[in-house]
């Protein structure tokens, strides 16, 4: 039997650590990474994505990151198309995949397979974009309510691009989205994984991180960086792109639309759901390794989990009568 070769998933909430912990990990273990974030997909926007910057890049590459414009998107099914390749020749030569970041719907695509949704149709999202700009998002939420409640439940009220997309596949296949999700294909990952969850023991501590980090976004040129994407490319605030936390209130502010405490409050305010909707996500993750990322030997206990799992997965292999690709058998 070929036993599986192996792969690391790092996750947590934003601004939990996690880059930081990856870029160390690369520096002493044959691993290379591979970003799980839908943001960092974009070329150009750097600053409010919290991107890694070029020397730490230069340090620890990073995989998908900067692969399209801002004007494009990028799906799950996307996402795990391209880990997959990513991961197969990462394992080819020799070294462990490392995925890292915080878009929990990724993992979940990579892990379990893809749903049998419909495809995005776009004169339905026209006529969904109508009703929203006439009602408001919070009615077709309520809409959303009615005809499948189990969705509905797990997303956020004004989460516009969500609901919206829950109510097309609705329209789209005269069935809920939940239900659909439960008749997924079973199409199981062909590694051996350790998930790590950061999770911060204290959450006003992961609030603390949150708010510096965005006054730090603001500081180093966020509005700055949004008006030179909007001369550089033809963009508008229902894109995908301008969607993600930051751009978002950031166009409000050009537009006139919030004042600069306007602009922090709900910046912070909107990273701070994110955070919590992560942490749902972890909670309902039991296979993942919980490390507690504000306990000062957080990154030791991570380093010695991971070594731990290489070698028995190596040990393994190398007694097994048919070797895993990408473990090397010391003789």
């Amino acid at each position: 039997m070929t036993i599986r070769p192996p792969a690391i998933f790092l996750m947590g909430p934003t601004a939990s650590g996690k880059t930081g912990v990856a870029v160390e990990l690369a520096q002493h273990l044959p691993i290379e990474l591979i970003s799980v974030d839908s943001a960092l997909v974009y070329r150009d926007m750097d600053i409010g994505t919290a991107k890694p910057d070029a020397a730490t890049l230069a340090r620890a590459p990073h995989h998908l990151i900067d692969i399209i414009d801002p004007t494009e998107t990028y799906s799950a099914a996307a996402f795990r198309r391209d880990a997959l390749r990513l991961m197969a020749d990462i394992t080819a030569r020799g070294k462990v995949p490392l995925l890292v970041g915080g878009t929990m719907l990724y993992y979940k695509a990579l892990r379990e397979g893809l749903s049998p949704l419909p495809q995005a149709d776009a004169t339905l999202r026209a006529e969904l974009d109508a009703e929203i700009a006439q009602h408001g998002i919070e009615a077709l939420h309520a809409k959303l309510a009615a005809v499948d409640a189990e969705t509905a439940a797990r997303l956020h009220s004004t989460d516009t691009q969500r609901v919206q997309r829950a109510m097309e596949i609705y329209h789209a296949s005269g069935k809920p989205m939940s239900e659909l999700i439960k008749q997924q294909e079973q199409n199981p990952l062909p590694y051996d994984v350790l998930s790590i969850a950061l999770v911060p023991s204290e959450r006003a501590v992961l609030h603390q991180r949150i708010a510096a980090r965005f006054d730090q976004m603001l500081k180093d040129g966020l509005l700055d960086e949004l008006r030179g994407l909007r001369r550089k490319y033809a963009l508008h605030r229902d894109m995908t792109s301008m969607r993600c936390v930051g751009y978002r209130q950031a166009w409000e502010f050009l537009e006139g639309e919030i004042d600069e405490t306007g602009l922090r409050e709900k910046g912070i305010a909107a990273t701070r759901q994110l955070a919590k909707r992560q942490l749902t996500w972890l909670r309902s993750m039991p296979e993942s390794a919980e490390v507690d990322s504000l306990q000062p030997d957080y990154y030791a206990r991570i380093l010695g989990t991971v070594e731990a799992r290489l070698n028995s997965q190596q040990s393994a292999s190398c007694s097994a009568p048919a070797r895993s690709p990408g473990i090397s058998c010391l003789r």
